[in-house]
């Protein structure tokens, strides 16, 4: 039974489970996390690396209630004049966050329902100027083969 499974570093939840320091990327994480939690959803992993250079990084691994897999990427931007959040998870990133979900995959017996959000950030997560939190699920498309 997939709710059976889970993966981790350290506590998923409380006080312990905040990261030591609190550098604009971690403050980032941890809003992203607090909204999806506050969403139903429960951490599996936070900061998944591949082993090696040239891997990817998936910042947030997500269980759904109905035992979906989600791999989030946390973007982070003070306003929109680059084009946002949004704008920053190209093609290369996208190829990242695949080759790092499929190396995490490897580590599970059977592979659940997966899919890829992204929790989008506008303004500073560690101040009064976070002006807006918004989550995209299936934020991009992966290739059947994955």
């Amino acid at each position: 039974m997939l709710r059976n499974w889970i993966f981790r570093r350290g506590p998923t939840s409380g006080a312990a489970a905040q990261p030591a320091s609190k550098t604009p990327g971690a403050a980032a994480e941890d809003a992203a996390l607090k909204h999806l939690q506050q969403h139903g959803l429960q951490l599996v992993q936070r900061n998944y690396k591949t082993p090696g250079r040239g891997g990817g990084e998936v910042d947030l691994i997500m269980r759904e209630p109905d035992g979906t897999l989600v791999f989030v990427e946390v973007r982070q931007r003070s306003g929109i004049s680059q084009g946002g959040a949004a704008a920053s998870i190209d093609a290369r990133k996208q190829r990242r966050l695949v080759l790092a979900a499929r190396h995490f995959l490897l580590r599970l017996g059977t592979t659940p329902p997966c899919r890829f959000d992204a929790v989008l950030l506008e303004g500073r997560a560690n101040s009064a100027d976070l002006t807006r939190i918004e989550w995209l699920r299936a934020a991009f498309d992966v290739p059947q083969t994955f």
